[in-house]
């Protein structure tokens, strides 16, 4: 297949981009890769909204570019900053008018506060914002006859230098993998752009969809494409101890946002001893906090008194929250909901600029798989859906320019090579690779997690060179399936995250060394 522009992923940073794309130009011709369905990812889990400041009454640009500074821990980049927010206005108005609603209050956006946040300034639909604004996207970019969806495809590699006998020094491309029947295929295109989300199935409790393997990040690496930040994590300080389905269900910031209290195992409110902004402190030192009470008690879990909110309350703003603790037997408000931290937002990714465009030619990379300077060392809470729609909009900008520079000859892209290599698997190979994935969340998890030591880092490290050459060991027979492309992925940014953590020498932010406490 050859298309213009090759966009892998379809969460809110991927079709927003395509949208924008084929609003601008609809001669493009577009192949949008969805992983699974066009409607999972992880925007779809996104239950808090976008921060955007829209009440110039009580808030203010500056308000917001402070609060992301300082949730940032001082490694943020201030320009990318200021005009990330200061250009979020106009990108709510035409997700709006693309379809997506929100909810309001006397004509006006309903606003709610959340964890860092000085003035209340998120606007979202009830409590499955990210639900909503996929199902407007994917409805709107049905309407684009220039755009081909392919679904239950995933990342392999993408086409670089590496694969061609011509040097242009740009990427050309990706292979994918076909889920249902295992079949790879070649996609060429002038411009690729990675929109594959983080990788939180890297550890045993995470927010993210089992899909979440970071699969870009993986093929980025391989294709030498420069990494940032990896190491910073983030961790949501409030999912649901139970699993629902066999996933981690989320409790939405918006709920402490709200009025309720974390209290430890002996019924005691603890976050006043660890930040004075208590609940509403931002995420690391929230989920910072929670670990080190479970620690101290024999239950695994801490517990949200939500007594202070009304049934009527739960039933409008949270009521996915509220059907999903009934069908547990956690009838609010009167019952504490059980919470523990789970993996949630990569704040680091592949290295941009302010267009979204890689140090490779040709590749662009939009939201979590994306280093843009905005999160910094902590991402602030609801800022990753505004990141989403303000560089998806510069990216498909400066795209529009790019395919009207000298490009290769269109000739070029029919040399490049097939994969090569059969495709087939059995029993064994299969029971193996769900071992190893189970491992490696293992190893992440125990010592690359909140709290890391360096010698937990060097065990890590051991114990993941193993890993990687067991899966080696299996990728070198030619048996590439859809489950060994994912722990592929998987073992290249763990092996990533583990050896950028060995280079960090002070805590800030979500990364926190206790031997540097």
């Amino acid at each position: 297949m050859f298309a213009d522009v090759l966009i892998i992923g379809t969460g809110i940073s991927g079709l927003s981009f395509a949208i924008k794309l084929a609003m601008n130009d609809p001669e493009i011709s577009m192949v949008l890769i969805s992983k699974d369905q066009v409607s999972e990812g992880n925007t779809k889990y996104a239950q808090g909204g976008i921060a955007v400041v829209s009440d110039f009454e009580k808030d203010s640009f500056e308000k917001h570019i402070q609060d992301t500074l300082i949730a940032g821990d001082g490694a943020c980049n201030p320009e990318v900053v200021k005009f990330v927010v200061e250009e979020g206005k106009d990108r709510l108005k035409e997700l709006m008018n693309w379809g997506t609603q929100f909810d309001t209050q006397q004509e006006n956006l309903h606003l709610v506060k959340e964890g860092g946040h000085s003035e209340k300034r998120v606007v979202h639909y009830k409590d499955h914002t990210g639900l909503h604004i996929q199902q407007a996207l994917v409805s709107k970019i049905k309407s684009f006859p220039n755009i081909q969806i392919l679904e239950n495809h995933t990342l392999v590699d993408l086409i670089t230098d590496h694969h061609s006998t011509q040097k242009h020094d740009r990427c050309y491309g990706a292979y994918v993998i076909s889920r249902e029947e295992e079949s790879i295929l070649k996609i060429s295109a002038k411009i690729t752009v990675l929109c594959t989300g983080g990788a939180g199935s890297l550890y045993a409790h995470s927010t993210n969809p089992a899909i979440a393997t970071g699969d870009g990040l993986g093929a980025a690496y391989r294709a030498k494409v420069h990494m940032d930040k990896l190491p910073f994590v983030q961790f949501h300080p409030t999912a649901l101890y139970h699993k629902v389905n066999g996933n981690t269900f989320l409790i939405t910031e918006a709920v402490r946002g709200a009025g309720a209290k974390l209290r430890n195992s002996s019924g005691e409110r603890f976050m006043d001893q660890y930040d004075s902004r208590k609940e509403l402190a931002p995420r690391d030192i929230v989920a910072r906090a929670i670990q080190k009470e479970i620690q101290k008690q024999e239950e695994k879990f801490v517990s949200l008194d939500c007594s202070d909110l009304t049934v009527e309350t739960w039933k409008k703003r949270f009521p996915n929250i509220y059907e999903t603790c009934s069908s547990l037997e956690i009838h609010l408000p009167q019952d504490m909901i059980p919470v523990v931290p789970a993996a949630h937002y990569f704040c680091g990714g592949i290295q941009v600029n302010s267009k979204s465009e890689s140090k490779l030619k040709g590749l662009y990379s939009i939201g979590e798989c994306s280093s843009t300077g905005l999160h910094g060392a902590n991402r602030l809470a609801s800022n990753s859906l505004l990141e989403a729609l303000v560089f998806s909009h510069r990216a498909a900008l400066d795209v529009l320019d790019a395919l009207k520079k000298e490009l290769p000859d269109p000739s070029f892209y029919d040399t490049l090579p097939e994969w090569k290599g059969d495709t087939y698997s059995n029993s064994v190979e299969i029971k193996e690779i769900h071992h190893l994935r189970l491992k490696l969340q293992e190893v992440m998890t125990n010592h690359v997690g909140i709290f890391k030591t360096s010698e937990g880092l060097q065990q890590a490290d051991i114990e993941m060179l193993e890993i990687y050459n067991k899966v080696q060991e299996i990728y070198n027979q030619d048996r590439l399936t859809h489950g060994l492309c994912e722990l592929r992925n998987m073992v290249s940014i763990a092996h990533l995250i583990i050896k950028q953590a060995q280079s960090i020498t002070e805590n800030k932010g979500v990364f926190y060394n206790q031997d540097y406490a």
